[in-house]
């Protein structure tokens, strides 16, 4: 039987030889399938812009299909799902704006992190470090910068402490 090649964009499988192989990554087809799977993943301001710059498929206007289908040159979306489009990108533009807003806070991190420093060598310096960790573990909490506590799915060991602390059992046996 020998060796076959699945492509993945056609959902087909041939011989795999050099002949056929080439024959089809040349061919119309492959290259078809290939545009229409990469444009599922295009941005919808792509889209509308396309749109938009296309006049609209009278054929598709008149009969509600187009012989041409996705490969055809006009457009086959009508002037409410131009609307539709025009909010998505509208309300993902806002959303991207109100996620920098969110992220650009009055203080910095690098800020943050020498003003920490700052306290830590203070209190090391001074000696009794144990009371005056307590008396600043619940400041330590609000602190921390917005942008570092609203990052998603953070590891364990980069989330801040718990407002109490961490419960350390005395009697723990290892083993």
């Amino acid at each position: 039987m020998g060796k076959r090649y699945y492509c993945d964009y056609c959902d087909r499988s041939f011989q795999d030889n050099m002949h056929n192989r080439k024959k089809h990554l040349n061919g119309v087809q492959h290259h078809r399938a290939k545009k229409a799977w990469f444009d599922h993943f295009r941005d919808s301001s792509a889209i509308l812009y396309d749109e938009q710059t296309k006049k609209p498929c009278r054929k598709f206007l008149q009969k509600g299909i187009c012989d041409f289908g996705p490969n055809c040159r006009f457009s086959h979306m009508s002037e409410e799902d131009l609307f539709h489009l025009k909010k998505q990108v509208e309300d993902e533009r806002q959303l991207r704006e109100d996620s920098v807003d969110r992220i650009m806070p009055e203080r910095s991190v690098e800020e943050w992190l020498s003003r920490r420093e700052k306290k830590q060598t203070a209190l090391t310096t001074k000696g009794d470090l144990k009371t005056k960790e307590d008396s600043e573990e619940g400041q330590a909490e609000s602190d921390v910068p917005q942008q570092l506590l609203s990052i998603p799915d953070l590891p364990p060991s980069l989330l801040p402490p718990p407002p109490g602390g961490w419960k350390v059992k005395v009697n723990t046996e290892w083993g």
